[in-house]
C-alpha cells in the first residue's frame, strides 16, 4: 500500500531489481562503499518491528518509513518498499507518512505486510528479484478539517483549562477505531464522568479532538497558535493516543508542586491496573506544541500488546475495541484530570 504523501508510479508501474537494506544506516554504509549501490533499483527496507524485547520497536523503525524515500532517491533509487512498521503477521500492510526533501527527487514509496516482506526475503535469499510496483496515488492540495472542542466549565476558575486531547483523523485503510477513535472516546467519557460529579472541579475541563495528527500534526500546532494567549492559563494537557488497552499510568514531563498531588492520585488508580507516574515523555503529538508555552503534559500510558498489530492498517476496525479496558482508561483519565483541575494552586514547569 502507498505511504501517505507518496507520489504515484506511471500507469504501467516501475519494474526494477530489488536491493535489500536492513535500515537507513545500512543504506548509508552501502552507498559509501559503492555510490551506485541502489541506482536504478527499488530499495527494500527490511528491518522487523519487534513487539517486545531487545529488538527495534516502533519508534526505532518509523524513520525508515518517513525518510526512506528521501534518503534513497538522491542515490538513484527508483522506488522504496518498507516492511510494515507494525507487529502483525497478516497480509495487511501498515501505512503511515513519508516525506521528501525540498528540491530533492520524489520517488514512490510503499509499505508491504510482514508476510509479504518475509516472502521477499526468502526470494532474495535464492537470487536476484525484480519487482513491479504500481501505485495510483497522487499528491492533492491540503483541505480544511476541523478540531472539535467541548467544555465542562470550572466552578471557580473557568478561564483556567485542563485539556483532554485525542485526534479525530485516521489512515484510510481502516476506520480508525483504535487509532484514535478509542482515544476520542476516552477523552469524551472522562469529561462526561467529571460533569456528572456532584461538585465540578475548580478549573475548566476542555476536550480537544484534534484534526490532522497523522499527516504532520497540524491540528495540535494550530491549536497552540490560535490559543497562544490562553496557554499561560492551561494548567495541564492530557493526551490519549495508545488505543484500547488497559491503563498503565501516565507519562509526565514536568516538575514542581503538581507532582506530589499527581503521585498521590496515581496510587489510587492501581486497582485499575495503572502503576503510577513515569517521568519523561512528551504527552503526545497533539499536545506537544503547548510545551514551549510552559504547559505541563501528561500522556495516558496503556497496554499496547496488540496495538501495533492493528494501527495504520485495514485491521483498525470497531471489533478490535476492548470495552472493559476502555472504561478503565476513561476512569483513570477522569480521576487524574479532576485532581489537576481541582488543585488550589499549580506550580509546575516542563522539563527536558
Amino acid at each position: 500500500t502507498a505511504l501517505g504523501g507518496s507520489v504515484g508510479t506511471p500507469p504501467e508501474g516501475i519494474a526494477a531489481p530489488l536491493v535489500r537494506m536492513e535500515s537507513l544506516e545500512s543504506l548509508d554504509e552501502a552507498v559509501k562503499a559503492d555510490p551506485d549501490a541502489v541506482r536504478g533499483r527499488i530499495v527494500f527496507f527490511a528491518r522487523r518491528t519487534m513487539k517486545a524485547g531487545p529488538g527495534p520497536g516502533y519508534g526505532a523503525n518509523v524513520p525508515m518509513r518517513t525518510t526512506g524515500a528521501a534518503k534513497a532517491g538522491p542515490h538513484g533509487a527508483v522506488a522504496v518498499l518498507v516492511r510494515s512498521v507494525g507487529t502483525s503477521r497478516s497480509r495487511f500492510a501498515h501505512t503511515g507518512s513519508t516525506r521528501y526533501e525540498e528540491g530533492g527527487p520524489r520517488i514512490p514509496a510503499a509499505a508491504v505486510s510482514n508476510a509479504d516482506a518475509d516472502l521477499l526475503e526468502r526470494l532474495l535469499s535464492r537470487g536476484p528479484v525484480t519487482v513491479r510496483l504500481v501505485l495510483g496515488c497522487r499528491p492533492l492540495p491540503d483541505g480544511t478539517s476541523a478540531t472539535v472542542l467541548g467544555e465542562v466549565k470550572g466552578r471557580e476558575r473557568p478561564d483556567e483549562v485542563v485539556v483532554l486531547g485525542a485526534h479525530l483523523d485516521s489512515w484510510d485503510l481502516g476506520t480508525g477505531a483504535v487509532d484514535d477513535g478509542a482515544g476520542c472516546a476516552i477523552a469524551v467519557e472522562a469529561a462526561r464522568l467529571i460533569a456528572r460529579c456532584p461538585r465540578r472541579p475548580r478549573r475548566t475541563i476542555r476536550v480537544v479532538l484534534f484534526a490532522n495528527e497523522e499527516r504532520g500534526g497540524a491540528g495540535g500546532r494550530t491549536y497552540a497558535e490560535r490559543h497562544a494567549a490562553e496557554l499561560p492559563k492551561h494548567a495541564a494537557a492530557f493526551e490519549a493516543d495508545s488505543g484500547t488497552g488497559t491503563p498503565l499510568g501516565f507519562s509526565w514531563n514536568a516538575a514542581g508542586s503538581l507532582e506530589p498531588a499527581l503521585a498521590a492520585v496515581a496510587e489510587l488508580l492501581r486497582p485499575l491496573g495503572a502503576e503510577g507516574l513515569r517521568k519523561g515523555g512528551y504527552g503526545g503529538v497533539d499536545v506537544a506544541p503547548m510545551a514551549p508555552a510552559g504547559v505541563p503534559l501528561l500522556g495516558l500510558r496503556q497496554e499496547t500488546g496488540s496495538y501495533f498489530d492493528i494501527h495504520h492498517s485495514a485491521d483498525d476496525t470497531f471489533d478490535k475495541i476492548e470495552p472493559a479496558s476502555l472504561d478503565r482508561a476513561a476512569a483513570a483519565m477522569a480521576a487524574m484530570a479532576y485532581a489537576v483541575a481541582d488543585l488550589p494552586e499549580i506550580h509546575a514547569r516542563p522539563v527536558d
